[in-house]
C-alpha cells in the first residue's frame, strides 16, 4: 500500500473506532446493515471471494441461495465490526450478557486439572466479543496474536483495542511468538488463537470440505510442548442480541507417531470441528480471503509441514 492509501486506511478505522461507538445501538445495527447490503450489492472481490468460499461449505446450494447465503455473511461481517467498534464502550453486565456459550465444563475440566488452555476458533461470528466475555465473565486474561498490519498505526489501534478488552496481544511473526505462548501455557494461562487460515507457507495439510487447505501448526505444537487443553470454539449468531458459543471436547496429542504425525492428526481433528460449526452457521463465517490450495497463487502453495512458525491467523482481519 502507498503511504497515502496507508493513511486513508488508518483514518476510515479511527473514524469507526471514533463514531460508531457513539451511535444508539439501534442505529448502529442499521448502519452496519446498510453497509453490507451496498458492497453486497456491488459484487466486490471479497464477496465473489466469500460466495466461492461458500460453495465449498454448501456444495448443493444453486446461485440463488449461495447469493442468500453472501448477503446473510456481510451482513453477519458488519455486525462483528459494528459490535467491535462499540466493545470498549460496553459495561460489564452488556458484554457477560452479549454471549452465551455451552460446553464450559470442558474448560473447568482443564483449569482443574492445572492444565494450561488452547482456546482455538476459526472466522465465525465475533471472537473479540468471545473474548471480552472470558475476560469479563470468567475473570480470566489470557495470550493472543495478531497478524501485523499495514500501516503500523493501525496495527496500534487493534493491538490498544484488545488490551482494553482484556488480553495480551504479540505480534505474528514467525515464531517469536510460540516462546511466549507455551510459558503462558506452562504457568496454568490461556491461550486463544483464531487458526483456520494459515498465513505462512508452511502450515499443515488437511481436508477441509473436500478439498485440502492448510492450517496453522501451533495450536497442536503449543499443546504437545506444554500439555496444555486444546479446546476448538465455534461461534454463531441467532435472531437475537446475543452471540451464541459452544466449547468442544479437547483434542488430546495421539499417543504414539513422530511430532510431525501428532500435529497432523490434532490438525485434522481442530479442521473437523471448524467445519462441524461452519456447516452449520455458514452465513457466520467471515472467510473473504483464499483459503483453499486450489484457489492460492502457485508461489503461496508449499509442502504442508509442521513448522513451529506460524503460530495462527492473526484475529485482526
Amino acid at each position: 500500500m502507498s503511504g497515502a492509501a496507508d493513511r486513508a486506511t488508518d483514518a476510515l478505522y479511527g473514524l469507526g473506532w471514533s463514531t460508531v461507538k457513539k451511535l444508539p445501538e439501534p442505529v448502529a445495527k442499521a448502519l452496519g446493515r446498510n453497509i453490507a447490503d451496498i458492497a453486497w450489492k456491488r459484487r466486490g472481490k471479497g464477496v465473489l471471494r466469500l460466495e466461492a468460499n461458500l460453495a465449498r461449505v454448501v456444495p448443493d446450494a444453486g446461485p440463488e441461495r449461495l447469493a442468500e447465503l453472501s448477503r446473510a455473511g456481510m451482513r453477519s461481517y458488519l455486525r462483528y465490526w459494528m459490535e467491535s467498534f462499540r466493545l470498549p464502550t460496553w459495561s460489564k453486565e452488556r458484554v457477560v450478557d452479549g454471549f452465551t456459550p455451552d460446553g464450559l465444563r470442558h474448560l473447568d475440566e482443564a483449569f482443574a486439572a492445572d492444565r494450561g488452555v488452547i482456546m482455538a476458533l476459526p472466522h465465525l461470528a465475533n471472537w473479540d466479543l468471545a473474548g471480552a466475555w472470558v475476560a469479563q465473565a470468567l475473570g480470566r486474561n489470557f495470550t493472543t496474536v495478531a497478524e501485523r498490519l499495514k500501516p503500523e498505526t493501525l496495527y496500534d489501534r487493534f493491538v490498544a483495542y484488545r488490551e482494553s478488552l482484556g488480553m495480551e496481544v504479540l505480534p505474528h511473526a514467525g515464531g517469536a511468538a510460540f516462546g511466549t505462548l507455551a510459558r503462558r501455557l506452562r504457568g496454568g494461562g490461556m491461550v486463544c488463537l483464531v487458526a483456520d487460515r494459515d498465513l505462512s507457507s508452511s502450515g499443515v495439510g488437511v481436508d477441509f470440505f473436500g478439498e485440502r487447505a492448510t492450517m496453522p501448526a501451533g495450536p497442536a505444537l503449543l499443546a504437545q510442548h506444554t500439555g496444555a487443553a486444546l479446546l476448538p470454539v465455534t461461534l454463531w449468531y441467532d435472531d437475537s442480541p446475543v452471540m451464541r458459543g459452544r466449547v468442544h471436547a479437547p483434542i488430546e496429542a495421539p499417543e504414539s507417531g513422530t511430532r510431525e504425525e501428532k500435529t497432523s492428526v490434532m490438525t485434522q481433528a481442530l479442521a473437523d470441528a471448524f467445519a462441524g460449526g461452519i456447516a452449520e452457521h455458514p452465513e457466520d463465517w467471515h472467510m473473504l480471503q483464499r483459503l483453499w490450495l486450489a484457489d492460492l497463487d502457485p508461489g503461496r502453495v508449499a509442502a504442508p509441514g509442521a513448522d513451529a512458525g506460524p503460530v495462527a491467523s492473526g484475529p485482526a482481519e
